[in-house]
């Protein structure tokens, strides 16, 4: 199929899906109106944008083809970005919960000392970004994973954490995918046993937008998508029609596809222009994935994909680059212009005060956040603050599971575009050496690499500390 053709057909996909979800819209939005809480919020302010906050979990850049991905079609992801802002310089936590931790709270893990999996620390409980969104006017909703509680033990926790809304998976307590085991604010959804799972989750979404489209609103999508299924119950979870678990390229197509039906619900809703997109990934690709169930035994093959010629493994868990630097774009029609990328450095304390930017509310931004906001670089009006990011080993216990495993190295890293320091002194020139075959040690500096080590140690010695970004 040429070009043009293919072109044409992916149009016509995404013209049949914003029929579909239309009828979807008007069929569904007296039930959703008659089983979800009321919301007193008015939108009082039409310069407040919504905002869309897609979180893909274990998805690498070299998975997306507007990244140079060539393994997998992700026509609707391609489609923001070539409308919208991409960034080349995105960085996240290695694994999933010290990500979603620090998205949260806007600060780094190891703030919080030795916090264990399936824990949050009850400081931040207030001040996590949902809260404050919704103390300044925002109704805020999440659909998929959750990951930052063990449900059955705290079923309350994503409303007490700033959720108006949820509908969120029990994580290591049921399945995700096919027959999800899902809590709907707080109660176990019976209803679920003949879905797959992330259809669940996208059509939460979409009724969260349908409901609050008259007033500004956050919506958290952190996808399920493109995790492998639990590991840890006495039986497997079910698998797919075809006696197998989901592939990672059928994980990415079901993933893309759920965006462009988020999409696609925006554009019915007539709510394009007022809501910012915000597509990122959570940490790297998987290094394997669990392909099937033999009996009890769970059969795991290893992940690879093509991107621009070269055979990349997944590198979730590594501090590399295949473990987090992650790829992020940022769509809003009239307000970021099309088919910007951008090198100016995001990582993940950042969303929180970039909200708080956009809801007009500075003032809520808690002066000990790591984070600094990147508002002014979507709206045109600046580049990012940020001069170096930061991540940190996370192999931490949990109740149960064989994720993560291994002890924790106490391996961190601080780093610019070009260049990576580690706490064991490695530095690395990312740009001339992205898979770090090369260590530079602090005997064998140059002058270059000795002023970049003196700049990069200063943040160690500061501990990270924002006033020397």
């Amino acid at each position: 199929m040429n070009t043009q053709n293919k072109k044409n057909k992916t149009n016509e996909v995404i013209r049949i899906q914003n029929l579909l979800v239309l009828v979807f819209l008007i069929s569904s939005s007296y039930l959703y109106s008659q089983s979800s809480p009321k919301h007193s919020i008015e939108n009082t302010d039409s310069n407040k944008p919504n905002i869309l906050f897609i979180l893909a979990d274990d998805v690498g850049q070299e998975v997306l083809s507007c990244y140079g991905g060539e393994s997998y079609d992700t026509p609707h992801i391609d489609e923001l970005a070539r409308t919208g802002m991409k960034f080349q310089h995105t960085y996240s936590m290695p694994t999933c919960v010290p990500s979603r931790l620090t998205i949260m709270t806007g600060k780094y893990p190891t703030r919080f000392g030795n916090i264990v999996w399936g824990e949050f620390p009850k400081s931040e409980e207030k001040n996590t970004f949902s809260n404050l969104m919704q103390a300044n006017g925002y109704a805020t909703g999440i659909a998929g994973k959750w990951q930052l509680t063990l449900l059955k033990d705290d079923p309350q926790h994503p409303a007490r954490l700033g959720f108006q809304h949820s509908e969120v998976f029990g994580w290591h307590e049921g399945p995700r995918y096919y027959q999800p085991m899902i809590y709907r604010n707080g109660q176990v959804r019976t209803d679920t046993k003949l879905h797959y799972g992330p259809d669940l989750y996208t059509r939460s979404v979409i009724e969260f937008m349908d409901e609050n489209r008259n007033k500004p609103f956050i919506a958290y999508y952190s996808m399920a998508l493109c995790h492998e299924v639990t590991d840890d119950l006495e039986t497997p979870v079910p698998q797919s029609p075809f006696g197998r678990y989901d592939s990672y390229a059928e994980m990415v197509a079901e993933m893309d596809r759920a965006v462009g039906r988020l999409v696609a619900a925006l554009n019915a809703l007539e709510l394009r222009e007022e809501t910012l997109i915000i597509f990122v990934a959570d940490n790297g690709t998987p290094q394997n994935l669990i392909v099937r169930a033999e009996g009890k035994k769970l059969i795991k093959e290893p992940i690879f994909s093509m991107q621009n010629g070269q055979k990349i493994p997944g590198g979730k868990a590594n501090l590399t680059d295949g473990g987090t630097r992650v790829p992020m774009i940022a769509n809003w029609p009239g307000t970021i212009k099309e088919g910007q990328v951008v090198d100016d450095l995001i990582d993940f304390t950042d969303f929180l005060p970039t909200f708080l930017d956009l809801a007009e509310a500075p003032e809520s931004i808690n002066k000990d956040i790591d984070g600094l906001s990147f508002s002014d670089l979507l709206v045109g009006k600046g580049r990012s603050k940020r001069t170096w990011t930061y991540a940190e080993e996370s192999v931490l216990p949990k109740p149960g599971g064989t994720e993560p495993s291994g002890e924790n190295s106490g391996l961190k890293y601080v780093r610019n575009a070009d260049w990576k320091l580690y706490n064991d002194g490695r530095l690395y020139d990312m740009k001339n050496d992205r898979f770090e075959k090369a260590p530079i040690l602090e005997e064998n500096d140059t002058a270059i690499s000795g002023k970049i080590r003196k700049e990069l140690v200063l943040m160690f010695k500061n501990n990270f500390n924002v006033d020397v970004h």
